[in-house]
Formats: structure tokens, sequence, C-alpha cells
């Protein structure tokens, strides 16, 4: 326990530094002082201000990106109906073809 009263005392004897510190400031230390609180406020609010507008460039841009999400799967279900559209259209059209195909060559050959 001697160890803790120990620095228990020194840290005391710090803030009463501290204290003698802060009572022998005069009208000039508080002016400059106050002056740079103040400007640290006002860049706080300047970097707030920032955020909130970064937030909003980031919303923004989540928006479009679903936007153009929601258009590339429109754009993907009506390519897929195109394609069944034709894979039947083929299924169709080719044996009519290959049956064209081969009555032209039997006209051809026949004689």
């Amino acid at each position: 326990m001697p160890c803790f009263s120990s620095q228990l005392t020194a840290r005391i004897e710090e803030l009463d530094l501290r204290l003698d510190t802060v009572k022998m400031m005069n009208d000039e230390n508080v002016r400059l002082l106050l002056a740079a609180l103040k400007e640290i406020s006002d860049n706080q609010q300047l970097q707030l201000a920032l955020q909130r507008e970064q937030c909003s460039l980031v919303q923004r841009q989540a928006e479009r990106h679903e936007m153009i999400q929601d258009r590339a799967e429109n754009i993907q279900a009506k390519s897929a109906q195109i394609m069944a559209v034709a894979r039947r259209t083929l299924f169709v059209i080719l044996p009519i073809v290959t049956l064209l195909i081969l009555y032209v060559s039997w006209l051809l050959f026949r004689y």
C-alpha cells in the first residue's frame, strides 16, 4: 500500500500545480485560450457539416446503386424471356427448315 499512497500524493501535488497555473493565468492568456477553444469549436462544426454532406452523398450513391441494380435485374429478366421465346421458336422452326432442305434436295436429285 505504500506505493499507492505515494502515487496518490504525487497526483495530488500535480493537480495542485495545475491549479496554481490556472490561478496565475492573466487576461491575455484567458483571451488566447478562449480564442483557441472557439477555433476548435468552429472547426468541429465545419467537420460535422462535412460529415453530414458526405453522409448525404453516400446515401444518394446507395440509392443510385439500388436503382441501377433494379434496372439490371429487369434487363436480365427481359433477356431471359427473349431467350425462352427464341428456344421455343427454334424448336418449332428447325424441324420445318430441315424438312424444307430435305424437300429441296429431293427435288434437285430426283431427276
